[in-house]
């Protein structure tokens, strides 16, 4: 007998400038909400209250907006408990990570449907079913819900500090040994497979790869937004994180866990993916260049990290999930071989 699988997928993408600013018509073309429950930085609130507010009014919309500092289980409760209390039928997370990751979270708890507003393109959340929640002892990739519209103003991610948009194109990069790890459990521990899904994910950092792309250019910029959002679809379509989030984001996370002041999240997936593509024996430095041409760092001293957190972080990364198996998993790397992989690869 077959089992049902369901796939939840965004209604409405919309991308473009000050798009924003119509998301009360927005909201009403999704259908009857009513009582609308904002999250987002403080920051964020500063920049864009009046704006969106004056559009929530004008389309007779109710509304509450709260500020969280952090993607923490603490911030998800004050959510969801102002979800409840508010009886809000429909979340907007707007920002960067945090706020759509907890915006999602709360979605999927309290089984309301949400919109995700990106501020930023530094990451493929945008669109996933899986919200990174800092919690207990480390981080975890928590089952979420999908958005069921997408709102990307472009003249507000433009306006981000380019590092950002850059960390998106390293996040996108990390695709390449994501699916590298899915098609490795495939064959050495059945896991199951979805073609489609993975390449719609390496679909996603074909921009990226390009030999003209340049992160300046307002249409590479756009292609990029394009590019995390298909990438997150890919992980819905999956019904897991498989296809975007392999042995490089355990890295990552194993540094998040040693060292959570330096680095963005996609840069650290950036050099994650060339120490994991030597591991795979693919063209690690290929990929090196290619962070190095769009200014991404490509070496532990670019983002801050010392040798020690990288090679600490490359022997316990694989601990982190024990269930997803991936190269780290295989080969089990000891402090001297971490520190080869490190030093071969002039991450070190």
């Amino acid at each position: 007998m077959m089992n049902n699988k369901t796939i939840e997928l965004p209604r409405f993408i919309t991308i473009g400038e000050n798009c924003l600013e119509e998301i009360g018509s927005t909201i009403n073309n999704l259908g009857k909400y009513k009582n609308i429950l904002i999250v987002s930085g403080i920051n964020v609130k500063k920049i864009l209250d009046k704006k969106i507010v004056e559009s929530l009014k004008n389309q007779q919309l109710n509304y509450k907006w709260i500020t969280v500092k952090a993607p923490t289980m603490g911030s998800v409760s004050i959510v969801r408990s102002n979800t409840i209390k508010n009886k809000t039928d429909l979340i907007i997370g707007i920002g960067g990570g945090k706020s759509v990751d907890v915006a999602k979270l709360v979605a999927h708890q309290v089984n309301r449907p949400y919109i995700s507003a990106p501020t930023t393109a530094s990451h493929d959340g945008i669109s996933s079913p899986f919200a990174s929640i800092k919690g207990l002892d480390r981080p975890y990739s928590a089952n979420a819900k999908s958005p069921i519209a997408i709102i990307a103003d472009l003249r507000i991610i433009n306006k981000a500090p380019d590092k950002l948009i850059i960390s998106g194109c390293s996040d996108l990069l990390a695709k390449i040994t994501a699916l590298e790890d899915w098609k490795l459990a495939h064959k050495e521990k059945k896991e199951k497979y979805i073609e489609y899904a993975a390449k719609l994910a390496m679909l996603s950092a074909e921009p990226v790869l390009d030999d003209k792309f340049k992160i300046n250019n307002l249409d590479n910029r756009k292609d990029i937004v394009i590019s995390l959002i298909t990438s997150g679809i890919a992980a819905g379509i999956a019904g897991s994180s498989r296809p975007c989030s392999g042995s490089e984001h355990l890295f990552a996370h194993a540094t998040d866990l040693l060292d959570p002041e330096n680095g963005l999240h996609g840069e650290k997936c950036g050099i994650g993916t060339i120490m994991m593509a030597k591991l795979h024996n693919l063209d690690w430095e290929k990929i090196s260049d290619k962070l190095d041409k769009i200014n991404a760092p490509n070496t532990a001293k670019k983002i801050g990290l010392s040798e020690n957190t990288i090679i600490k972080s490359l022997v316990m990364g694989y601990k982190l999930r024990p269930e997803r198996y991936t190269i780290l998993h295989k080969v089990k790397l000891d402090n001297n071989s971490a520190r080869k992989l490190a030093r071969d690869t002039n991450i070190i």
